[in-house]
């Protein structure tokens, strides 16, 4: 008499042969495991998970910091002395990560869902650890020096924080259908208590988090103050090179209310515009006097300064990748643009009826206007006939003499101040970066009849907060792109908002409890029957299909008298037998 286990049929899984494989090399079916995961692969899954977080955060910060990517190139440029868009290969870099980690961590999901033991591959530790090494790396590198940047993921929340919620909250709810056939597959009552606890604990505290989401873009239409005027933020930069005529000149054609520029002072007394300290990167000074190239930019006379070309360099470096969409007149005037002075752009203001702003840097100790550098700025204010009122007056050196000149000027503050200080130095306006006024703050402003202008706006979003803010104007590199926006992106009542949110709260939450119900009926159902001979009776009805059907394991043991081997079993009714209902070995 012989003894054997059940035959048991396997069809091919190439889904699963693929999931265990690309994770951990497993492409065989014996090589995979329904065992616990090791706690050493446990340890590594979590490790997974903190880079795939880190990466989230680092990926949507430089996704919402994309309104100040010029900002963070002229950071460079000012270390290493050579322009370039360094923003390119961060985000080629971060992108590439992101997209590994997440497809990983999408893999390790379907493991737990199959109750397959993750065992992550050698090649894949260490491309998580090097992702993670990267990453922290450069937040690290970022947080010395672009710190304040990180002030843009607060107030980017204020645009997609309820937009972020309903995408967690579909996650958390899917996540669902592997928490409950985790719990349902458990024969353990602690293991099942802890994780249903701690699902729930998070989906609950998911679904108080509108609580905490506070924003500027939930409130009444009907209390949404006048769009924001936009100043060109030294002209159009994207579309010409900054600071010259012709970029003013398209900022205008942008429909802007203002004008913004850096002013230098040249040897001989003429303001003139340039942000940067020496004329490398604007002009083509390294050919025209290639000795004096790292001078500083105040060190030239105006005469020197109406020799260089101050727009050659937008069509080679192409700065905002816009060069390609100019046209060929246009690409013309931008190679014939010099250094503008300051009178120049006065007066273009004043034909326009645009109001000016203006920065105004110190020339060196050594410099001959070095003490004299604010009577030569207003002389040249008043020389070129522009209407005081059109000027916004920033220096708070010598301010009461200024005013005493000058009385019409825009008393303008470039640094913060509470609005009770402002009052008392007489002072109407104030200019600082978007970061250094929360929404509480623009409003106090406004009610203390200051007008705030914030800077640099470049993205639809950031304008849509600012404006819902109560903000009265802003500056912008992008006008362009600014124009194209006639009213907030998203405007939603209080009232819209609750009923949205309590909405998908419980849409969730029966969809929760619907898949822990399915998931206990189903995995009950599972346990009625024996996997063994459902495999055989699909093996028998469904011999027409097919089938790759292989023998796991056929254990003969000897009882009784007579049986030498296996080579006697089979016999006439052995091997027959079974290969006549569509089973081989």
């Amino acid at each position: 008499m012989v003894k054997h286990q059940p035959l048991q049929v396997y069809e091919r899984q190439l889904c699963l042969s693929c999931i265990t494989g690309i994770y951990g090399c497993r492409w065989k079916r014996y090589q995979r495991s329904h065992d616990d995961t090791t706690k050493w692969e446990l340890l590594w899954s979590f490790i997974l998970l903190f880079t795939f977080c880190l990466l989230l955060v680092w990926f949507y910060f430089w996704w919402e910091a994309h309104n100040d990517y010029n900002e963070f190139n002229w950071f460079l440029y000012n270390r290493s002395g050579q322009w370039s868009d360094g923003t390119v290969p961060i985000l080629a870099t971060t992108s590439a990560g992101f997209t590994y980690v997440a497809f990983l961590m999408v893999l390790a999901l379907c493991h737990v869902a199959l109750g397959q033991q993750l065992n992550l591959h050698w090649l894949h530790k260490i491309g998580v650890t090097a992702a993670l090494l990267t990453t922290t790396v450069g937040v690290i590198s970022v947080n010395q020096t672009w710190g304040q940047e990180w002030d843009v993921v607060p107030i980017s929340l204020q645009a997609t924080g309820p937009f972020l919620h309903i995408g967690a909250l579909a996650a958390v709810t899917a996540l669902s259908w592997i928490v409950a056939g985790q719990v349902a597959r458990s024969e353990k009552t602690k293991f099942q208590v802890a994780v249903v606890l701690l699902y729930l604990g998070s989906l609950l505290g998911l679904y108080t988090v509108p609580l905490c989401i506070t924003s500027p873009c939930i409130m009444d239409p009907g209390a949404l103050k006048q769009r924001p005027d936009v100043i060109g933020h030294r002209g159009a930069p994207m579309l010409a090179p900054e600071n010259t005529l012709w970029s003013f000149q398209r900022a205008l054609q942008m429909n802007v209310t203002g004008l913004e520029a850096d002013v230098s002072i040249s040897v001989d007394g003429v303001p003139f515009l340039m942000r940067d300290h020496t004329l490398r990167r604007t002009t083509d000074v390294e050919a025209v006097f290639p000795d004096r190239r790292m001078e500083d930019a105040s060190s030239f006379n105006w005469t020197d300064l109406q020799q260089l070309n101050a727009g050659r360099w937008f069509l080679k470096e192409d700065p905002f990748w816009m060069v390609r969409t100019l046209s060929p007149r246009e690409k013309d005037l931008i190679a014939n643009q010099s250094v503008c002075s300051l009178e120049q752009l006065l007066k273009l203001a004043s034909y326009h009826n645009s109001t000016v702003v203006f920065r105004l840097r110190r020339p060196p100790p050594q410099h001959p206007c070095h003490h004299s550098w604010i009577n030569d700025t207003l002389q040249a204010v008043q020389q070129s006939g522009v209407p005081q009122g059109l000027v916004m007056w920033t220096p708070d050196d010598h301010r009461a003499q200024v005013r005493q000149r000058a009385p019409g000027l825009i008393q303008t503050s470039a640094e913060k101040r509470g609005p009770q200080s402002l009052q008392q130095h007489g002072i109407s306006r104030l200019l600082l970066r978007y970061n250094q006024a929360s929404t509480q703050e623009i409003r106090n402003f406004s009610q203390s009849d200051i007008n705030l202008t914030l800077y640099t706006i470049n993205e639809p979003w950031l304008y849509s907060v600012l404006w819902c803010s109560g903000v009265s104007s802003v500056s912008s590199e992008a006008s362009h792109i600014l124009k194209k926006v006639p009213y907030p992106i998203w405007l939603m009542r209080p009232d819209e908002y609750c009923l949205m949110w309590v909405s998908m709260d419980l849409i969730s939450f029966a969809v929760v409890i619907g898949i822990f119900i399915f998931q206990k009926y189903r995995m009950s159902g599972m346990r009625s029957y024996n996997p063994e001979q459902i495999m055989l009776s699909a093996a028998v009805t469904r011999s027409s299909r097919d089938l790759n059907v292989m023998k796991e394991k056929l254990i003969f043991s000897e009882v009784g008298n007579g049986v030498g081997g296996a080579d006697e079993l089979y016999g006439d009714n052995g091997y027959d037998y079974y290969a006549n209902q569509g089973i081989g070995l």
